[in-house]
């Protein structure tokens, strides 16, 4: 599961632009998400269903729709996200007696241990702290004046 899956970088960084950008209550459009993260709308789409479907965000209808946060951005680990897009395959695995099967399939699993780990044990409401201590402020929406 090491991080180098596009797909998992890309949902760990919309829902973090969504628990940032939007909190728990707030609507954040899949627009303004792949805006501010130079991403194709139509290319996070699926990824944003995934989500949705795996219980991490619900989705607004209407002119002022998009995503919100299912629950809270304290009980979802990166973990949870990760495990929701994930698309892994299984490594192919040489024969048992081979270098590879003996020294590296024990490195890389617990290479992959050690990062399951560390996103099993930060929020994104960590992430959103973070943020906030880099100096980082949310995108405030105008309210829209008519003035005749």
């Amino acid at each position: 599961m090491l991080i180098k899956n596009e797909r998992v970088l890309t949902a760990l960084a919309i829902m973090l632009d969504i628990a940032f950008h939007g909190g728990r209550e707030g609507v954040v459009s899949g627009s303004d998400i792949a805006a501010r993260g130079g991403l194709q709308r139509r290319g996070i789409e699926p990824i944003l269903q995934s989500l949705a479907r795996c219980g991490l965000l619900s989705s607004v209808r209407g002119p002022r729709g998009g995503y919100r946060l299912a629950r809270s951005a304290r009980l979802i680990t990166l973990e949870n996200i990760a495990d929701c897009v994930s698309t892994q395959t299984p490594l192919s695995r040489p024969r048992q007696d081979s270098l590879f099967q003996v020294v590296m399939v024990p490195v890389w699993e617990g290479l992959n241990d050690s990062v399951k780990k560390l996103l099993a044990t930060t929020t994104l409401d960590d992430m959103v702290i973070k943020a906030r201590k880099a100096g980082l402020k949310p995108a405030t929406e105008e309210p829209i004046a008519f003035v005749i």
